[in-house]
């Protein structure tokens, strides 16, 4: 079960660059920027709505709404803007760099999440072996982009 996981891991890694290649290729037929990032997000909910219809769990407002606090809803926004960042990016300075930067900041809020345990992950202490595995993403982001 856990290299299923793994190999999910991997390829909803794989799918960053094509869905940014993609919605670049897309901004450039509707004029924009934040017009591809919102078609790319109507057509990702129109998907899920599909998938939550077609296994009878239908769309949960009525749990959801009262479910947290306000920043619960924060996730879409995020999403939203990092789609819109990697439409902008990938055009200017590659899947490469784009990748591998987009990367080194999960990596660094994933860190920062994980030794603090916020947001119910997993407490992870900050150690060296992760300093060293940082450095060395580091150095690859700057080997990819200059």
């Amino acid at each position: 079960m856990q290299s299923a996981f793994l190999l999910l891991a991997l390829v909803a890694g794989a799918f960053m660059p094509l869905q940014a290649g993609i919605n670049t290729r897309l901004a450039g037929v509707v004029n924009g920027v934040i017009p591809a990032a919102f078609i790319s997000f109507l057509v990702g909910t129109l998907v899920l709505g599909a998938v939550l219809a077609a296994t009878g769990q239908g769309i949960p407002w009525h749990r959801a709404l009262p479910a947290g606090p306000w920043w619960y809803w924060a996730g879409g926004a995020l999403g939203a803007f990092f789609v819109t960042a990697t439409v902008i990016l990938a055009p200017r300075i590659g899947a490469g760099a784009m990748v591998a930067l987009t990367l080194a900041g999960q990596l660094a809020a994933s860190m920062f999440l994980d030794h603090f345990g916020l947001l119910g992950f997993p407490r992870i202490p900050f150690d060296a072996k992760r300093l060293i595995g940082a450095g060395l993403l580091a150095a690859g982001v700057y080997l990819i982009r200059f």
